[in-house]
């Protein structure tokens, strides 16, 4: 029996007239933000193995790569971008591999060759930074008591207090809030749900629902004339932080440095590591550990240690 989710698959698939397609077959099997991304990684490997920087994936003979040009893909990635970035597109074109196999339009050993280009290594600290309480008190400050100011109000809690990721605050639905458990059901990468526990963004939320009602529908949604009742776009959420940003005199403020931030500070608490893996859907603890700024103050405390001999000149003028 087909489930609603192949039956979804099926459909996106068919849509694009491109139901043999191993580029449509494997965007379908993604959410539809995951779709976009991977699309845009499938385009700038079309654009590297052919020359031609207006070449797509719908171009690419994918069928018929072999290890000799993966491999040179791989290549061409690491030289020219972040190995988070290179591996993401890497991992766009294993998964169009793997449709074509399934397709039967390759064979499987051919598939298996070209598939196995190795990951590329690399260290990178996690871009953003982290907020200060002063600068979130400030953001919090300028959502005063109109209906906009208490939603928007509730975001930066949810936002801090959860640490979820802009797409999991925009597809958080009423039912996802459990008033008893005092938690959020969130929907997280791969379509993983994790209970999150509110903590004291709870009151924010029970602000926001009074202003909200209990309509069944988006968690979060908007309040003017044009979208009001309407989900919030993740693009919505990050026009109005820049504008409270602006007026809080916050600057470089992205909505993931409250996820930063809200990682940095559980462990900066004493938080065990495996507990704010689970708070904040990581996949491994070593995405977890990439925000622990505890052995960064050891350092710097180390550094301080050193005295220099070094006394303050002043330049003279020639």
């Amino acid at each position: 029996m087909t489930s609603p989710k192949q039956a979804e698959q099926m459909l996106v698939a068919s849509k694009t007239g491109r139901d043999t397609d191993p580029v449509a077959v494997y965007l379908a099997g993604l959410n539809p933000n995951s779709r976009r991304t991977m699309l845009a990684a499938l385009d700038t490997i079309a654009q590297l193995g052919l020359g031609d920087e207006t070449a797509t994936a719908w171009n690419v003979p994918w069928s018929q790569l072999r290890f000799q040009h993966t491999q040179a893909v791989r290549s061409a990635l690491a030289n020219k971008y972040a190995h988070t970035t290179a591996n993401r597109m890497l991992s766009a074109l294993r998964g169009v591999l793997k449709a074509a196999w399934k397709l039967g339009l390759m064979t499987a050993e051919d598939y298996q060759k070209a598939a196995s280009v190795a990951s590329i290594q690399g260290e990178t600290l996690p871009s953003g930074r982290a907020l200060s309480s002063g600068e979130l008190v400030g953001l919090l400050n300028t959502c005063e008591t109109a209906p906009l100011d208490i939603r928007d109000a509730a975001i930066f809690s949810v936002l801090y207090g959860c640490g979820l990721r802009r797409s999991e605050l925009v597809a958080l639905n009423k039912a996802d809030y459990k008033m008893e458990e005092d938690e959020l059901v969130v929907r997280g990468k791969g379509n993983k749900h994790r209970a999150v526990p509110l903590g004291h963004a709870a009151p924010a939320i029970q602000d926001w629902l009074s202003v909200r009602g209990d309509e069944e529908g988006p968690l979060f949604w908007g309040l003017g004339n044009r979208n009001r009742g309407e989900r919030l776009t993740d693009q919505a959420v990050y026009n109005m932080l820049r504008k409270r940003a602006k007026l809080a005199g916050v600057k470089n403020l992205s909505p993931h440095d409250f996820r930063r931030t809200f990682v940095g500070d559980l462990l900066d608490a004493g938080a065990d590591m495996a507990t704010v893996q689970k708070m904040a859907g990581h996949a491994s603890p070593t995405t977890t550990s990439r925000y622990d700024r505890r052995g960064q103050k050891t350092r710097h405390q180390a550094a301080s240690l050193l005295h220099i001999p070094y006394k303050k000149r002043t330049v003279s003028e020639e």
